[in-house]
């Protein structure tokens, strides 16, 4: 088998697919509980999280990612398993290699917010996360990962943590914030902050998760416009709106919140991803992906809108061939097209 591209190697050649929203998705299929979010499953349903990073993969996704999002020693004693720590981590990045060496695309290791970190302590609190990511990057780094991604980070000091040590491993790293709000916990900019890990030394920087398209959009704007670094930018498969600009925030009026188990009536179309895809593209942005709520369809839909045939591209729509939308309505039926057509 041939020597596979880097992801600096494709950065620079152009933009990287990549998809996230493994927790979400996996969630809705029965095999990760809402609430902990913690990722059993990779011990308890291996064959569920293979078939999704397969389904990535044949959607067009060129990076499988590790599921271990929350399978920091924190979270793993929230739900009782912190003694799978290790096991759990290394098991997780053997499933996204497996399935990555099906095709051309590459594995990252995962880490993310922790809510250890505490910017009023941020010494004390500091060490706490330095420790829990130095287990998983080096878990990661054993494991053979091609970079790591630290994601939905809250604060600029819990992503210096992060960015040191993936750096200490010597992998590339991807660090991105998914605050809720329009600036980190500990009051800077996404641009402000971007830009201090740009001058640190990360080799991409961005946003991933809480916003979807249409509010992530202006902010990422913002950090290419600060940034001399690849920027990255992943929303969730949700509607968001100035009004409700996280999906958090979303609701139905005179009804509950809908995060997290209620928001399906905000689920963004293939199409509405697509659009973000060459809109990311046409600002610059050269990691483009999804996050939670999204699924693969909404990948190959992405893919398919920068111009490129995937394997899952044999499945795409073809509603000339539907027998109500397509061009050979059988007589009896045309006269109950109106009940399909305008």
């Amino acid at each position: 088998m041939a020597e596979k591209a880097s992801l600096l190697e494709r950065l620079n050649k152009g933009i990287v697919l990549g998809a996230e929203g493994y927790v979400f998705e996996l969630e809705r299929r029965g095999y990760v509980q809402a609430g902990p979010y913690v990722p059993t499953v990779v011990l308890d349903y291996p064959g569920a999280v293979k078939e999704l990073h397969r389904e990535f993969l044949l959607a067009g996704s060129e990076v499988m990612v590790a599921l271990t999002y929350y399978a920091h020693r924190d979270k793993l004693r929230t739900v009782g398993r912190e003694g799978e720590l290790e096991r759990l981590n290394r098991q997780a990045l053997r499933l996204a290699r497996e399935v990555a060496d099906e095709g051309d695309a590459l594995v990252a290791g995962n880490i993310c917010n922790t809510w250890v970190y505490d910017h009023n302590r941020p010494e004390e609190t500091g060490e706490l996360v330095r420790a829990m990511y130095r287990e998983q990057v080096a878990w990661a780094a054993e494991e053979g990962a091609d970079f790591v991604i630290a994601e939905t980070l809250d604060y600029v000091g819990e992503a210096l943590i992060a960015l040191e040590v993936i750096h200490d491993f010597g992998l590339p790293a991807m660090i991105t914030f998914g605050s809720v709000r329009d600036d980190t916990k500990d009051g800077c900019s996404f641009a402000q902050a971007c830009q201090v890990l740009d001058e640190h030394g990360a080799e991409i920087v961005g946003l991933n998760c809480s916003r979807g398209p249409a509010t992530m959009l202006p902010l990422i704007r913002d950090i290419r416009e600060r940034v001399s670094c690849f920027v990255a930018a992943l929303p969730v498969g949700y509607r968001t709106t100035p009004q409700q600009p996280s999906f958090q925030a979303l609701r139905e009026s005179d009804k509950e919140r809908g995060f997290p188990i209620a928001l399906d009536p905000f689920q963004t179309t293939r199409f509405d991803m697509a659009d973000f895809a060459l809109q990311a593209r046409d600002l610059g942005v050269r990691y483009i992906g999804t996050c939670c709520g999204a699924a693969p369809h909404h990948v190959r839909a992405m893919a398919e809108a920068l111009g490129r045939t995937v394997p899952a591209s044999n499945y795409s729509p073809d509603l000339s061939l539907h027998p109500m939308l397509g061009n050979r309505v059988k007589p009896r039926d045309v006269s109950f097209l109106s009940d399909w057509k305008d």
